[in-house]
């Protein structure tokens, strides 16, 4: 099953991740005044607010395929013991941290981004690339390696060395590019087995097309006529958004685990109910959205999962105080 279908399944029998009405209305009602007041801005996601790159050619498509490429398990036990890395004096954690050493390596004349320089990087030099500014090498520094020239071989023998390639094969299909992430690059195969039924969710492959699209607004090598079949990116930060209004709410027995900072494995039952919900919660808000007699302007501001998931990502960075006390899940693995 696709992610949208794999989460409605998902939800629909799951035990310990319940969805709640009342919260999904909540961050229906949250983006319309955040995007009413310009406090978010769909159409500009956040790509000026963070060290991503801004500039609508091919070389944007290299950098972002190696960011999503390694976009996973940036989680620490501690909450102010994130990886974090300096650029330009900005300290930046998780995930733009990794940007942010990109940038770095790329002012520093490293080809981080050609795929026949990663092709065959040493694990000495993606330590040396990825390094915490505490010192402390990144998290699964051994898998992203791996990743890193796996990815590289795969864009050099099928690709002729640009993943920009791979994209125009998509002939400005979302879906299309999905499938050829999905089926030429073992490490975007997110997927999993939940009460006998193979499910799937594809966070970095999915959030991979939406950068894309994001960045180039949704025009040229960025136009996906059908991006709004891309969901949310199932990750361990969204649900925690989610769980902060009342969207979504955990049993018990889930939320003692959580209080006690247990890792689980990709895989678990209660890990594949919080991924699979909140991608169904926010296909909920999505109608919900659509319901609204808000006057969004619907070349700029497309109502979509990605707006949606941009959304409650940014705003659990912006409130990262307040949203500290929501305990989430915690797995150690490439694929979120």
């Amino acid at each position: 099953m696709k992610p949208r279908e794999s989460a409605a399944f998902i939800a629909s029998v799951s035990k310990d991740v319940k969805l709640n009405p009342v919260g999904i209305k909540r961050v229906a009602s949250e983006i319309v005044q955040a995007i009413v007041s310009q406090e978010f801005e769909p159409n500009n996601m956040m790509i000026h607010s963070y060290p991503l790159p801004v500039i609508e050619d091919a070389s944007s498509i290299e950098w972002m395929f190696v960011a999503d490429a390694l976009n996973f398990s940036f989680w620490a036990l501690e909450e102010n013991a994130h990886y974090s890395v300096e650029l330009r004096g900005n300290q930046y954690t998780g995930y733009m941290a990794l940007c942010a050493a990109i940038t770095k390596a790329q002012e520093a004349n490293i080809p981080i981004t050609s795929a026949k320089y990663y092709a065959n990087v040493t694990k000495e030099t993606v330590n040396e690339i990825f390094m915490s500014s505490t010192g402390e090498p990144i998290p699964l520094l051994e898998q992203r390696w791996i990743i890193l020239q796996e990815c590289g071989k795969i864009i050099n023998d099928k690709f002729d060395g640009k993943f920009c390639n791979c994209v125009r094969q998509s002939g400005n299909s979302a879906q299309k590019l999905l499938e050829l992430l999905v089926s030429n690059f073992p490490s975007f195969r997110d997927e999993g087995i939940f009460e006998g039924e193979r499910v799937s969710f594809y966070k970095r492959a999915q959030i991979l097309v939406a950068d894309i699209w994001s960045v180039f607004k949704g025009k040229g090598l960025g136009s996906f006529s059908d991006i709004d079949t891309i969901t949310m990116f199932a990750d361990y930060r969204v649900p925690q958004a989610l769980v902060h209004f009342g969207a979504m709410e955990y049993s018990d027995k889930l939320n003692k685990l959580l209080s006690t900072n247990h890792t689980f494995m990709n895989g678990d039952q209660e890990e594949m109910e919080i991924r699979g919900c909140s991608i169904h919660a926010v296909e909920l808000i999505k109608e919900e959205l659509k319901s609204q007699s808000v006057n969004f302007n619907k070349e700029t501001l497309p109502i979509n999962s990605a707006m949606i998931d941009y959304f409650l990502w940014e705003y659990r960075r912006r409130f990262a105080t307040d949203l500290a006390k929501v305990p989430y899940h915690k797995v150690r693995c490439i694929y979120y």
